[in-house]
């Protein structure tokens, strides 16, 4: 894995002046940064992304078929598997036959699951912050604005 200095985007009079102009390298080293760094707190309370993203998918929509949970949260269905079974584990989840198809279980959060939630939001809430720091509240509002426009017109709905 690249250090934090490897992912540095811009050192100066070491980086092509090409380079410095290229939007995607920029985004994709400073978001392989905040992956790291958001990696690592999720880490030190034996979480992964994608607990995070499973369990706020279910608190926001609700139990769930694995499909839906796949689609919501963009976790690959293959990996999604491993991801319930480490939740259901904790206690964090429950599956259940859907009544309507017997062939498709139901995922449903349970009150462990929406403590771990809590507690993954403020670790997260910590990292954001930490990312965030450097840039006012007004700016951090704009960052988002315009990221969203960006992914928007890149995604073909602008």
């Amino acid at each position: 894995m690249e250090t934090d200095a490897e992912l540095r985007f811009d050192r100066g009079d070491e980086t092509p002046e090409r380079l410095k102009r290229q939007i995607q390298r920029l985004m994709g080293m400073t978001g392989a940064q905040m992956g790291k760094v958001s990696g690592a707190a999720l880490a030190e309370v034996g979480a992964r992304r994608d607990h995070f993203v499973v369990l706020a998918a279910l608190a926001e929509f609700g139990p769930s078929s694995q499909s839906q949970i796949a689609d919501r949260t963009r976790v690959y269905r293959s990996d999604l598997v491993a991801v319930l079974n480490e939740l259901e584990a904790a206690g964090q989840i429950r599956r259940s036959p859907d009544p309507a198809d017997k062939r498709r279980n139901v995922i449903t959060l349970t009150d462990a699951g929406g403590e771990r939630l809590a507690e993954l939001d403020a670790v997260l809430e910590v990292v954001n912050e930490r990312i965030m720091a450097p840039l006012s509240g007004t700016e951090r509002q704009e960052l988002f604005r315009l990221l969203g426009r960006i992914n928007a017109h890149l995604a073909g709905d602008a």
